[in-house]
């Protein structure tokens, strides 16, 4: 089934994620439905509840890090000042040894947000490839196209006409495919291809099947009944885009209809609102002491943070209003969340949280046999010399300056030093780099 685009995602990674949240979503519709209120835009929001509520252990762990981040990136920042402008081997050492010990203080890694965001982000986009796909993923809504499909796929130049829709370009891919130039009209694949053109099509553009084929008027009206009730959105219907609808409304017969305008308006603003609130209330990265590097991105993060929520006005203009609804709801749980959560992170105890995580690491060194005090105290790095210039190897030997195969060798033996009787990476790794530094510049 390679080629689809709206019908079920067949992807290696996101293809399993969004059957999964497909089934979530056919479930609540199909709760909905028994207590008769068949609706999608009701079932994307209780949807987006459900999804962002089981992440929230995740987005919790991810404000956590950021908040030990901005406790210990001083820290951090003052380690790199030291070894400013020290390129040799010795110091680069000293100074990865000393930022891990940091690390290690406050109980978190390096990757800790990266690894967060790389759970979150396939889950995300699957989310909008079933929000996006509807009628692919909950039989209720596929059904409603029936038997207008069935009909129009025998109906001759049916194809050609229905390439003309405005969306009906981005399958092109899919109506070139072998599977749908072979296909019955019978044939799946075939019916799934017209379908996902269907389900992108606006109402002036469903109406215009039947101007062209009249003999299909009457599916024309059973599938936009059905459409119109599952897509009944507080009286927008979220199927169309509000483009069209600022269209629709501007040029109704009788003079502009302004309710519908404004109607029409609320989404991408609120599109806009919410999301501009929802980075509001994330936690802010502490600019003092911050270098050039960190000044940049802190700048580059704050561009984003003003474009991100004009870009989602756009789209929510130009895309169907579900796909707004979508948005708006995701923003609105994110910001409910972020109250709770940094509520509960203002609560914590920084300092205790940092003796907890020192007894975590305590009890991490002596499964590896190591002498807890012994890091503690080498971990400090006597760094009477650090601010000397550090002659090299070479020099001290009164020898000629190693070449660059020479010095990656040298440095390919002292990791092998390093990781000896550990794993490489390891704590223990690292704190045997940290001992033979102290003991090599103690002497």
């Amino acid at each position: 089934m390679t080629g689809i685009i709206l019908t079920q995602y067949d992807g290696m990674i996101l293809g399993p994620i969004a059957k999964v949240l497909g089934y979530l979503m056919e479930g609540i519709f199909f709760l909905l439905d028994l207590i008769g209120i068949p609706n999608v835009g009701l079932s994307i929001i209780l949807f987006t509840i459900v999804i962002y509520l089981l992440m929230m252990p995740l987005t919790i762990k991810q404000q956590k890090f950021s908040k030990l981040s901005a406790k210990m990136n001083p820290e951090i920042q003052a380690v790199q000042a030291k070894y400013k402008n020290k390129k040799d081997n010795d110091s680069m050492m000293a100074m990865n040894a000393e930022t891990q010990a940091i690390y290690a203080k406050y109980g978190v890694s390096p990757s800790g947000s990266c690894i967060q965001l790389i759970i979150q982000m396939p889950i995300l986009f699957a989310l909008y490839r079933v929000i996006y796909a509807m009628p692919a993923y909950v039989g209720k809504i596929k059904e409603a196209f029936f038997p207008l499909v069935s009909h129009l796929i025998s109906q001759a130049g049916s194809l050609d006409f229905i390439q003309s829709f405005k969306n009906a370009a981005m399958y092109s891919r899919q109506i070139s495919n072998e599977a749908f130039v072979a296909g019955a009209a019978d044939n799946v694949y075939v019916q799934n291809t017209y379908i996902d053109i269907l389900n992108k099509a606006s109402t002036t553009e469903f109406l215009s099947i039947a101007d062209k084929f009249p003999n299909l008027s009457g599916d024309v009206n059973h599938t936009l009944s059905f459409l119109n009730e599952y897509n009944n959105f507080l009286g927008i219907n979220i199927g169309n885009s509000p483009s069209y609808m600022v269209n629709e409304a501007w040029n109704a017969e009788g003079g502009i209809q302004w309710l519908l305008v404004i109607a029409a308006f609320i989404i991408p603003v609120l599109s806009a609102v919410t999301q501009w609130i929802n980075t509001k209330l994330m936690p802010q990265a502490e600019n003092t002491n911050q270098n050039d590097q960190q000044n940049t991105m802190a700048q580059s993060m704050k561009m984003m943070n003003t474009m991100m929520p004009l870009m989602s006005a756009f789209f929510c203009y130009t895309l169907p209003a579900g796909m707004g609804l979508y948005w708006i709801a995701g923003s609105v749980v994110r910001s409910i969340q972020q109250v709770v959560i940094n509520k509960h992170i203002d609560k914590m105890d920084i300092d205790a949280l940092v003796k907890q995580n020192e007894g975590k690491r305590i009890k991490k060194l002596e499964k590896y046999g190591i002498d807890p005090k012994t890091v503690n105290k080498n971990a400090t790095l006597n760094t009477r010399n650090v601010n000397k210039p550090i002659p090299s190897m070479a020099s001290k030997a009164g020898a000629k300056p190693m070449t660059q195969e020479e010095k990656e060798e040298a440095v390919k033996k002292s990791t092998e030093y390093y990781n000896k009787n550990a794993k490489p990476g390891s704590l223990a790794a690292k704190a045997n780099m940290v001992k033979q530094y102290n003991e090599r510049n103690n002497k």
